[in-house]
């Protein structure tokens, strides 16, 4: 049995030990006031009225009591959240993922419109504890008799307003009318007008109600800029924003421990000066840190939000948000790390293309647009490389007593007949082997409005037929077999699975190799090489409502095999024996 860990703020509301480590785990250190305030009354049972906006924490203020009553042994939906759009029920899905992390044989699905019913069809039989969806959706299958609403003990009404607001009220009724008499309904809204006064004597009974404001506003000495990019280039987008900045010291906000310190590592093997900054650390470490921060021994801080609570260091002129907050009144804390004593501070956010929902949840939250801003490309970090190291030519020319070196350039031209250009071109080279003034260009991530939306056509097209079999640029590339544990059971394709890779590793298609489905798993082969935080990303990803998991073999893919020339007439007969399963590709 679980044993609960210690936690400040969370372990007094009873939550069970898994959630309540998920929500360790997650850097939670203590409730907000919408948590404070509706977690016991939702834990006893109670029907609950809350005025809270975005951000305030609201969907751990629900979650977390639900999960907490979860009976894992029953396969029929227990709980039934309705939101007002696709973006909200996928993100309030993945937050019970999230919390839910250590509860073994959990499931979560989220029902949506816009995309195919059969992949729904086959969660759904499969079975699913919650069920977050669009009030239409929800309906389809309920009046279809896919979806029963019989053993439901819980209904939530997320972002009521917005739903009555978007002419849902005749839906919303209707679904509360299959629903149990004796559910518990949690009903959140930013506004309270009187529709929803209505809507609440006639769904809720003895409410409890809550009012939370939302306080999240952002200091105007900042300026806030965000950075679409992939998470496999995250760390070339942040040494490229390094090198052409010109910044006193920074802190650099990642989500979790453990990337803390494989985010400082990487940039000390690329020449900064960084350390991580952590909750485990303790108290000694901590100030040791903090204090070569502030006396410019230290410029870079890679730190988790709850490590950088009240962390007030003057000379920190920049912040990075290398992985965005859920909660966006964690951007607002993290951003106040910089412009401080009236000084001016920059605030960079990362959003890859699947989070452009939390961008604008924060904008919604902080009432104000996050200006784009287009990474260095390679040509202007190759110039600012060669303007460096022409100010230190010069620098070195007038500073230092180059006798010695006039000499045996002098020896070298003599010697081994060489110019002195050559000469001169040759050192250049060696000494920029590190820093090349010729930098790839980061490749600019396609534009997506979820997992498979958004993509081409022709690309979409490319999937159906087999896309996978990559073609061959600059000789054979060598593949590792990945084991992702979603399969045929949970209703996975391979198009689901190539567009969840694409989209979180910006691994080009034409580069994703074999899939191969089976029940409850399936493996996909990726080229050689893929860093460590990708592939732990990719285990969080979601793909049929089930995390991927992913985790390497440690089998070499075996090459594809070449196409048949055109013209040729295919082999009559039967396939060999295997043949048949080899073909399985892309649907």
């Amino acid at each position: 049995m679980d044993s609960a860990p210690s936690s400040v703020g969370f372990d007094r509301f009873g939550f069970r030990p898994t959630v309540l480590k998920s929500v360790v785990d997650l850097g939670y250190e203590t409730p907000t006031p919408i948590q404070e305030q509706c977690i016991p009354h939702l834990m006893e049972g109670r029907d609950l009225l809350g005025q809270a906006q975005t951000g305030t924490g609201k969907t751990a203020a629900f979650a977390l009591p639900i999960l907490s009553a979860i009976d894992l042994k029953q396969r029929d939906p227990q709980v039934l959240v309705l939101a007002p759009t696709r973006e909200l029920a996928l993100q309030v899905a993945e937050a019970f993922q999230s919390y839910a992390h250590g509860m073994k044989g959990f499931h979560v699905l989220p029902l949506y419109g816009g995309t195919g019913m059969s992949t729904q069809l086959r969660q759904l039989k499969r079975g699913a504890h919650v069920i977050v969806g669009t009030p239409g959706r929800v309906m389809d299958h309920l009046r279809r008799g896919t979806l029963s609403l019989k053993g439901l003990k819980t209904l939530v009404l997320d972002e009521a307003d917005e739903m009555l607001n978007m002419g849902f009220v005749d839906d919303i009724e209707w679904i509360f009318e299959q629903a149990p008499e004796d559910r518990q309904v949690a009903l959140f809204s930013a506004t309270m007008p009187k529709s929803i006064r209505n809507a609440a004597q006639k769904y809720l009974k003895n409410p409890i109600e809550i009012k939370v404001a939302c306080k999240t506003e952002t200091v105007t000495t900042i300026e806030q800029l965000h950075c679409v990019v992939t998470p496999f280039h995250k760390m070339d987008a942040l040494t490229r924003v390094l090198e052409v900045e010109t910044l006193d010291a920074m802190i650099v906000f990642v989500r979790t421990k453990t990337a803390t310190v494989e985010v400082a590592e990487k940039l000390e093997a690329h020449g900064f000066s960084a350390e991580a900054l952590h909750g485990d650390m303790n108290q000694t470490m901590r100030e040791r840190t903090v204090e070569r921060l502030k006396n410019g021994k230290l410029d870079i801080v890679v730190a988790t939000d709850v490590a950088a609570r009240g962390l007030d260091v003057e000379r920190v002129s920049h912040v990075v948000n290398y992985d965005i907050p859920y909660d966006p009144e964690a951007y607002v804390h993290r951003i106040g790390r910089t412009g401080r004593a009236g000084r001016k501070g920059k605030a960079l956010l990362f959003v890859s293309p699947r989070e452009h929902h939390l961008l604008k949840s924060i904008e919604r939250a902080t009432r104000q647009k996050i200006a784009p801003m287009a990474l260095p490309s390679a040509d202007d970090l190759g110039e600012h490389r060669i303007d460096q190291f022409m100010q230190l030519l010069r620098d070195t020319v007038v500073n230092q007593d180059l006798d010695f070196y006039y000499r045996l350039i002098s020896r070298i031209e003599n010697e081994q007949e060489m110019s002195p250009v050559d000469i001169a071109a040759a050192l250049t080279f060696l000494s920029q082997r590190e820093r090349p003034f010729v930098v790839k260009e980061i490749k600019a991530p396609a534009p997506t409005k979820g997992r498979s939306e958004g993509r081409s056509d022709s690309r979409q097209r490319k999937e159906r037929k087999g896309y996978g079999k990559p073609e061959q640029e600059g000789g054979e590339i060598t593949r590792i077999r990945y084991r992702i544990e979603v399969g045929r059971q949970h209703g996975a394709t391979p198009r689901e699975i190539v567009g969840a890779i694409a989209n979180e590793a910006g691994v080009e298609g034409k580069h994703i190799g074999y899939i191969g489905i089976n029940a409850d798993y399936s493996t996909v082969d990726l080229p050689e090489g893929m860093p460590k935080e990708i592939e732990k990303h990719l285990q969080k990803v979601i793909v049929c409502g089930q995390p991927l998991r992913m985790s390497c073999t440690g089998e070499k893919a075996a090459p594809p095999r070449a196409h048949k020339p055109k013209g040729k007439k295919p082999r009559l007969g039967l396939k060999k024996s295997g043949e048949q399963k080899h073909t399985k590709k892309r649907d």
